[in-house]
């Protein structure tokens, strides 16, 4: 849905639903128009748990609502009903609606319980963020909707981890860095040097701290003492009060001017780091500097309210966006940064702290909610690819907000804590530091970033703590930093960074970069990482990362996740890849997200098909693979993310079966002068009759699946007088001729003595099968079929010359899908087919005569079925929407035909587990050759 139709739906939603509503007629139609209309939520009554059960001290009660995919609960009621107010519920409780949805979710299954819960009355509408140590509720008017819509997303958008006005605020706070950046850079008198680039990085990081620091009054309870500093001086001296200023936020108290009575004097010592470099360069601050601190930038903002791991990668944009794709970095959002550390860790703690809390003695609970804190304190984490932090930011303020959920337990059953009373500043209830986290960034800035959102972190969770324990705690000066270091991951000894033996977790998102799009640099840095294995020179770069990680953990139990593009998983890498992880440093797949769209909070949003994958050398009972929605508990996660054992395809020349060979399409290598158009065609056959015996229909991928015409010249039995008389064919041929002669590659310079000819050549004489190379992601099925030889196939096509029915039946069926789906690579999501790994690899059935038979007869009714819609295209036959019932049901005969020839069980067999019977037949195969 656009916003302007999601304004109108909120418009005529407040028109019907204004001053109106019964919870007991009117709850279900209110909450299918609010998310169907508003929301863009499609089959509500299909996705949405009306009325769900759930047992309250053995009796039977029912939730209004809930979202399983979303895991949102809802409690409503009537209108007039105050959502603040306690209200008498069966068994004469008395419960506010948030104390009555909570009382059900804490009845529900673990796996079951509400990331958000909502409360209404028909015209108000209260979030609850049960992340939240202490939920507060977002409030809502029905009659505020047109413009606070979007606050309800994440009812439909499970990867949502928080309510979008903290998102907004910190790509506003990003935006506001950009204005000071580029102004910035305007001034310095040479705004190429690295010195004052490096110096404006630190400038920006200091400026910002400063900004945050006074929105949360980490500078004085005025809430806005660096505004006053700076309002207090014109645009010409402002360079030198901001020179001032940094000295005495890096001089401790005891050390400053004891006679120093003015405004700088009242600044604290900040510590850490930001501060201690007296020499960088800043540069004449102009009027449209000072309006930028003064007004855009600080007056009507409030800094205190950016996500620390959001801002940190929204800060980092202020680079040149080139900067950024030639090092390979993407900032994962806080959802996708969930999807690593959830299943690596924080599932586990947030379980083990609901086990805890269920103890009835209070003394045995409280000491093992101690002791439950104190582990939380000896997790060590690395980041080896840490960029502006956002991994190590989220994972200390998830460990934060669950150490807060200790105290806030821990506190509620005394009057003193840890054995001091409030205002006793002796003993620090938080155990949980910054100083627990490591990194390795080869960008100096990006290091800067990282620490600094780590500070800001820090601080945002200690007000959290003072809520909870009714204390003050000093957050200045800083006492701990982050151990983020500035070199090459792949370089560096990451025992020197942290030791091994002091690790408990790896995570991150190494750069995403393909073979093809490595400097030299980069390739020779991931071949002396794999070693001599084959194709060290292909593997995508985030491949290295693994190699390294394997071997530093090797002999430890530390446990690794990193997010990867998912041709890691798939085509020719997997092989040399994947083979010594697992063999060599008998590493174990311990949970994977299958492919899924990765996106950022960056302003220039990366959008990867990504995989996440979890590893350790010690197995874990539970492997988890997480595709879509799914969620399965597996025996074994091979690398091809799918359950099954770790078998490895490897790219051969040769069929393993007794089939014909499948050869790659013919290639012109031509500059695209023996290639037409169809009006190209029309007009050439116009001026020279003679040569329509030489063109011939040429088709790719492209044109195959989409019913498109091109031609070529095909002049393999071509005369030379034919070859030279023809003005049209002796211009092209010259053009040829050239191209190839200009070419850096041997053989193609060697073709150049035959330009009249393809550079490769195999079209067959006599019929043939085409496999289009690429297919979309949204075909079950790769449409393939049979060519006449007058039609020549592009190298974007491989051919089965020789083929049958039964080779289209079986090569068409859900089986060979299957294992294509699995072992080819992918172009983003959609399909690369290739003879070397998919054809060649694949273990064809042992049909009796009969089942042979039966698969020919399926197979020829497919053929049949598409040639009943003449005018349609391949692509729209076989696309998931648009594909007919009737061809429907003649591939699904023949997946039954093929299956039986496999002897697999039609009815109970999976995609997954047809794959793995696959995988332990190639096996087979493979020893018997």
């Amino acid at each position: 849905m656009t916003d302007a139709e999601r304004r109108e739906a909120a418009r005529q939603f407040v028109y019907k639903w204004n001053d109106k509503g019964n919870e007991d007629q009117d709850s279900q139609l209110y909450w299918i128009d609010f998310l169907s209309g508003i929301v863009g939520m499609k089959n509500v009554t299909d996705r949405v748990n009306f009325e769900k059960h759930v047992i309250v001290d053995g009796n039977t009660k029912k939730i209004d609502a809930y979202i399983p995919e979303t895991h949102t609960l809802i409690e409503q009621k009537s209108i007039g009903k105050p959502l603040d107010k306690k209200i008498t519920n069966s068994g004469a409780i008395e419960l506010t609606p948030y104390e009555q949805a909570k009382r059900y979710n804490d009845n529900l299954p673990y796996e079951e319980k509400a990331r958000w819960i909502v409360t209404s009355n028909f015209a108000e509408i209260w979030i609850y963020d049960m992340n939240a140590t202490v939920p507060t509720p977002v409030k809502i008017s029905i009659m505020e909707l047109q413009t606070k819509y979007s606050l309800f997303d994440f009812m439909v958008n499970k990867e949502q981890n928080n309510v979008t006005h903290e998102m907004e605020i910190s790509v506003k706070a990003g935006e506001f860095v950009g204005l000071i950046y580029d102004a910035l850079l305007k001034q310095y008198i040479d705004p190429n040097r690295e010195k004052s680039l490096k110096s404006l990085n630190m400038l920006c990081v200091r400026l910002v701290f400063c900004l945050y620091a006074e929105d949360a009054h980490i500078f004085g309870d005025s809430g806005h003492m660096f505004h006053d500093y700076i309002e207090k001086f014109d645009s010409k001296d402002t360079r030198k009060a901001l020179i001032e200023l940094f000295k005495i936020l890096d001089t401790p108290e005891d050390k400053r001017d004891p006679y120093d009575d003015s405004m700088l004097a009242q600044f604290p010592y900040v510590n850490g780091g930001l501060f201690a470099e007296e020499d960088i360069e800043v540069p004449r601050i102009t009027d449209e500097i000072r309006d930028i601190l003064l007004n855009k930038a600080s007056a009507g903002f409030d800094w205190s309210q950016i996500s620390p791991t959001i801002f940190g990668a929204v800060f980092e944009s202020t680079l040149n966006p080139e900067t950024r794709r030639s090092g390979g970095m993407h900032y994962t959002s806080i959802e996708n940064i969930h999807k690593v550390i959830d299943p690596l860790f924080l599932d586990g703690l947030k379980k083990e702290f609901e086990t805890i809390r269920e103890i009835k003695v209070i003394k045995s609970r409280d000491k093992k909610l101690r002791e439950f804190q104190n582990s939380l304190s000896s997790l060590t984490f690395l980041d080896p690819a840490a960029g502006s932090g956002n991994f190590l930011t989220e994972t200390y303020l998830s460990l934060r907000r669950l150490e807060n959920k200790i105290l806030s337990e821990l506190n509620s059953n005394q009057a003193t804590f840890f054995g001091f009373a409030p205002g006793n500043k002796e003993e620090n209830p938080i155990k949980v530091q910054i100083s627990q986290f490591y990194g390795i960034e080869i960008n100096d800035f990006a290091v800067t970033v990282a620490k600094t959102a780590l500070w800001i972190a820090e601080s945002q969770m200690l007000k959290e703590t003072e809520d909870i324990i009714r204390m003050p705690i000093d957050f200045l000066p800083l006492k701990t930093n982050a151990h983020i270091v500035e070199g090459n991951a792949l370089k560096i000894d990451w025992e020197e960074v942290v030791p091994k033996i002091k690790l408990k977790y790896i995570m991150g998102n190494p750069p995403f970069l393909g073979a093809s799009n490595m400097s030299e640099t980069q390739k020779k840095e991931a071949v002396d990482i794999f070693g001599k294995i084959k194709l060290s020179n292909s593997i995508d770069y985030v491949g290295a990362w693994y190699h390294k990680a394997a071997a530093y953990i090797n002999g430890t139990g530390i446990q690794f996740a990193f997010v990867s593009t998912n041709s890691i998983t798939q085509g020719e890498q997997v092989k040399p890849l994947w083979d010594k992880i697992l063999n060599h440093y008998h590493c174990h797949i311990n949970f994977a997200y299958r492919t899924f769209i990765w996106d950022s909070e960056a302003s220039d949003k990366a959008h990867v098909h990504c995989v996440i994958i979890g590893v350790s050398q010690k197995k874990t009972p539970q492997n988890t693979i997480y595709d879509g929605t799914d969620r399965k508990t597996a025996s074994n996660i091979s690398p091809y993310l799918i359950d099954s054992p770790n078998i490895l395809i490897e790219s051969i020349s040769k069929p393993i079966c007794d089939v014909p060979t499948m050869y790659l399409g013919n290639k012109p290598a031509d500059g695209g002068n023996l290639i037409l158009t169809e009006e190209e065609k029309e007009e050439i056959i116009k001026r020279e009759p003679e040569l329509k015996e030489y063109i011939y229909e040429y088709t790719g991928a492209i044109e195959y699946i989409n019913n498109k015409k091109r031609f070529c010249f095909w002049l393999k039995n071509a005369s030379p007088q034919i070859l030279k008389d023809s003005k049209e064919l002796y211009n092209r041929l010259k053009k040829v001729k050239e191209m190839r002669e200009a070419s850096s590659a041997k053989p193609t310079r060697e073709k150049a003595s035959t330009p009249h000819l393809f550079f490769f050549i195999s079209q067959p004489e006599t019929n043939y099968l085409l496999v289009p190379s690429t297919s979309s992601k949204n075909r079950d099925y790769i449409p393939i079929g049979f060519l006449s030889p007058t039609i020549i196939a592009s190298n974007s096509t491989t051919i089965l010359p020789n083929a049958t029915y039964y080779h289209f039946g079986v090569l068409e069926s859900n089986v060979h899908m299957a294992w294509m789906r699995t072992v080819a690579g992918r172009l983003k999501s959609d399909y690369r087919y290739s003879n070397g790994i998919v054809y060649n690899t694949f273990p064809w059935p042992t049909p009796t005569p009969e089942q042979r038979y039966n698969i020919e007869l399926t197979a020829q009714e497919i053929l049949k079925v598409r040639a009943k819609y003449p005018k349609c295209s391949l692509a729209t036959l076989y696309d998931k929407n648009t594909m007919p019932r009737d061809l429907t049901i003649a591939h699904q005969h023949n997946n039954v035909a093929v299956m039986k020839a496999y002897g697999f069980n039609i009815k109970e067999m999976t995609e997954a587990d047809c794959v793995a019977a696959l995988m332990k037949l190639y096996q087979e195969k493979v020893k018997e050759k």
